[in-house]
């Protein structure tokens, strides 16, 4: 089933470049690294975090979610194929925390194939500009990992989004430095172990993660910058104007329906992405089917106009939402 990930892989790219305005990437090099790798991440916006690493990884990347989201059927099926592994809290049952260890062996079972694995070292999602405290799930996969001989590298990973409700979005993916298990105390005990880690990390994760208090735009300005190129305004007025046109009630009634069933929960942003991946082919099969019957041969070109009229009209906005959650 490797395919029908590799398959997801590209269109996925290609969303989030219409999705987001602006990348900026401290070390483009990172998407490189080579396993066995655990990338220990910040978790700010819900399984966007998980695409925005998976969909530019040269490794195939599996991710741990939230296991109330594996229910039967097709569903836990296909996250499944998309590489997500589950990991239960104990307001999931009780009942349910023995399969971390299954899920925990799955993931030695990656590296030792020199894999990648993505943890959110936070365990939960908010919408927020800050770096939480850190769960012990991450250090005690790590620690377990080189208990057993393991080469398993670390790579902390900060996740930073200038706003949670835009979609002219402005995204910085910040690398730390790899570390590894040597110089770990062979001898120490796993309480210690696990404090040693996770100091560590937390250390280099306050290097990666913005600290901007809620409300304060200036603070927002000034990390995440806001330069509008008057010239690109005016080169991407026409092709940004046809795609609000075509764009307008289609992008509306997916953003109404999300905020009503996702309201308050952190997750709005990632479903509204979700519902816009899969449904925008869609989008495009009617539209084109539509062209059909009165250009003819030129519905072929909606596939390439339509997409690039929409990142014309995320590019031509003026990036707001500084301060919003």
């Amino acid at each position: 089933m490797e395919f029908i990930y590799t398959f997801f892989k590209l269109p996925a790219r290609l969303a989030l470049k219409i999705y987001a305005k602006k990348w900026v990437v401290n070390k483009p090099e990172a998407f490189s690294h080579e396993g066995p790798l655990l990338l220990a991440c910040n978790h700010p916006n819900s399984f966007l975090d998980a695409i925005l690493l998976s969909a530019h990884f040269d490794l195939p990347i599996h991710s741990l979610a939230r296991g109330d989201a594996f229910k039967k059927g097709f569903s836990e099926w296909f996250i499944r194929v998309m590489h997500m592994l589950p990991v239960y809290r104990t307001s999931e049952g009780a009942h349910n925390l023995e399969q971390n260890y299954d899920t925990f062996e799955s993931c030695k079972e990656v590296f030792r194939k020199n894999g990648a694995v993505l943890i959110f070292s936070e365990g939960l999602c908010i919408n927020e500009w800050h770096l939480r405290s850190l769960k012990k799930g991450t250090a005690r996969l790590a620690v377990s990992a080189w208990d057993e001989g393991i080469p398993l590298k670390i790579l902390p990973v900060g996740i930073n989004y200038h706003s949670f409700t835009s979609t002219e979005k402005i995204i910085h993916i910040n690398f730390g430095e790899v570390f590894t298990g040597t110089g770990t105390e062979p001898d120490s005990s796993e309480g210690k172990k696990l404090t040693a880690f996770n100091n560590h990390l937390k250390n280099e994760l306050q290097k990666l993660v913005y600290e901007i208090p809620v409300g304060d735009v200036a603070a927002n300005v000034k990390v995440f910058g806001r330069h509008e190129s008057i010239l690109k305004k005016i080169l991407l007025f026409v092709p940004a104007m046809i795609g609000f046109a075509f764009h307008y009630f289609y992008y509306k009634a997916l953003q109404n329906f999300v905020h009503k069933k996702a309201a308050g929960t952190g997750h709005k942003d990632s479903i509204l992405l979700g519902l816009l991946f899969f449904s925008y082919p869609v989008f495009l099969i009617i539209i084109s089917i539509i062209a059909g019957i009165f250009l003819g041969w030129w519905w072929l070109a909606v596939w390439v106009a339509l997409p690039f009229t929409a990142w014309s009209m995320v590019q031509w906005k003026d990036t707001g939402g500084y301060a919003k959650v």
